[in-house]
């Protein structure tokens, strides 16, 4: 990465209608629904902003949600409480601007996420993802995503280390 980023909650001074990933279902929702779904505390947006520029480089969201133990990995289910859901973070979109494409920054985002969910005063035991494409799927694979559930691309990286197979 050339330019310093600083990451905060999306606010309406962050101009959005120059963003641009190149994947326009992902481009349209910050756009045009992004907003309404923060104000109705249904998600909330995090975004990656060039210090320089103000520009918007980055954007992800997080929602709280939960998923069944019944569908979680065994080697990861035999280790937590029989409640029947488990609470997750989901990670709702994650998406950078052309510009910045292969510079990191979507680990970044990744990253910061992951630290989010861990520092949350709500408990979550996981990062959940619903990967959207094969390319996605990789670059959540590569980050220590393991696929879950019966969804296709289905994906979930556990917060507690004890948890993850090495």
């Amino acid at each position: 990465m050339t330019a310093p980023f600083a990451i905060e909650a999306l606010c309406p001074d962050h101009a959005r209608t120059g963003f641009r990933s190149g994947v326009e279902a992902l481009d349209r929702y910050f756009r045009e629904q992004v907003t309404q779904d923060v104000r109705r505390r249904v998600t909330a947006c995090y975004v990656a902003i060039e210090v320089d520029t103000g520009r918007v480089a980055g954007y992800y969201t997080l929602a709280a949600g939960s998923v069944l133990l019944a569908e979680m990995p065994e080697q990861i289910a035999k280790r937590l409480p029989r409640y029947p859901s488990v609470p997750v973070a989901r990670l709702g979109r994650l998406a950078v601007d052309q510009v910045h494409r292969g510079r990191k920054l979507g680990a970044v985002l990744l990253w910061d996420a992951v630290m989010r969910a861990l520092r949350s005063e709500v408990a979550v035991f996981s990062l959940m993802v619903d990967a959207k494409d094969d390319q996605a799927e990789a670059f959540y694979r590569h980050h220590g995503f393991a696929k879950f559930g019966s969804l296709s691309r289905q994906l979930l990286l556990p917060l507690t280390a004890h948890l993850i197979e090495p």
